[in-house]
């Protein structure tokens, strides 16, 4: 045997002995931290947890996701990765969730809550982040703790945040949708007037008789020539009449028929974005999948009895001898 180890045993040899020495000192110290802690265990309310378990949907867009013609666009069912799931994380945890939840359970009366303390909201808000626990697992989905005195109010809180996600996340969307909807139909609709101007200005110009100035150019002009050689000075007039109001209206009918192809192309872009803007305004589809519901428990969760008492004894202990070690220690002195 070593010098270290025989110096070990010999110390551990002489902290057995002190304790055998001090037993009576020790024994009343452990049997007094053994009912104390039994009293308190028995004193702390009991606590019920329920669960519910979500995995995010993807965050792609809804109107891309069915109006698209690609395929790889079409993970409107898709599970969401890890970005997807620490959003989750935050919406559940956020003050708008949490303002509801204690609004519709009224939990400063259930939890207690003197509204004439000094700081009596930060108390609130922290015995409900005590009770309530939002954690990611290790399977990328999302999982969320209720604990709570009454079992059926645990399981109905919980269940209540996994529905109030869908409703949250709906109206930070909507905020957003609903702007994006507005100019795209602001655009749309001043599209549609830009249009309508050129076809009534296209109806003006047809009322005069212009309609297609390359092909009426080139029939008036050999009627004209005709009626020239024929010496119909009358119907060589009425065709001079025409080509006059051709060559003063016919460049800008073909100006304006040009551009009309244009803004119907334009138009007709506006017109996809502005039905993918519509449904995205309007969208209610859930942004989660519940994996598991929160059911009622039928047992407590918290506190475990036995195990407060057998920490707090084993403390008492270690304790009690560290303390009577140092005296012992003073007095060889």
């Amino acid at each position: 045997m070593s010098e270290s180890e025989r110096n070990s045993v010999f110390e551990a040899s002489n902290i057995l002995e002190f304790i055998i020495q001090k037993r009576i000192y020790l024994l009343i110290i452990v049997i007094t931290a053994l009912i104390a802690s039994i009293l308190v265990s028995l004193v702390i309310p009991p606590k019920y947890k329920s669960t519910v378990i979500l995995f995010p949907a993807s965050s792609s867009s809804i109107s891309q996701s069915l109006l698209s013609e690609s395929f790889a666009e079409k993970d409107i069912l898709k599970f969401g990765e890890q970005e997807e799931v620490e959003q989750m994380m935050q919406v559940l945890q956020s003050s708008e969730i949490r303002d509801r939840i204690i609004e519709k359970y009224n939990l400063i009366d259930h939890y207690k809550i003197d509204l004439n303390s000094k700081y009596p909201f930060t108390t609130l808000y922290r015995t409900y982040k005590k009770n309530v626990k939002v954690v990611r697992t290790e399977f990328m989905s999302v999982k969320v703790d209720v604990y709570d005195e009454d079992p059926e109010i645990a399981a109905n809180i919980a269940n209540n945040i996994a529905d109030l996600f869908d409703s949250t996340i709906n109206r930070m969307q909507r905020e957003r949708s609903v702007k994006a909807f507005e100019l795209v139909e602001h655009k749309y609709q001043e599209q549609k007037s830009l249009i309508r101007n050129m076809q009534d200005s296209i109806e003006e110009i047809h009322k005069l008789g212009v309609f297609d100035f390359e092909s009426q150019s080139e029939v008036f002009n050999d009627q004209y020539a005709t009626a020239i050689a024929e010496g119909n000075l009358r119907g060589a007039n009425e065709l001079e009449k025409k080509l006059d109001i051709l060559a003063q209206h016919g460049s800008t009918i073909t100006r304006l028929r040009d551009q009309l192809q244009e803004e119907l192309k334009k138009l007709t872009v506006l017109e996809t974005k502005y039905s993918e803007a519509k449904i995205d305004m309007e969208q209610t589809l859930p942004h989660k999948y519940v994996v598991s519901k929160a059911e009622i428990a039928e047992r407590k969760s918290k506190p475990i009895r036995w195990l407060i008492v057998a920490i707090s004894t084993l403390s008492a202990f270690l304790f009690a001898l560290f303390v009577l070690l140092i005296i012992d220690s003073v007095k060889k002195k």
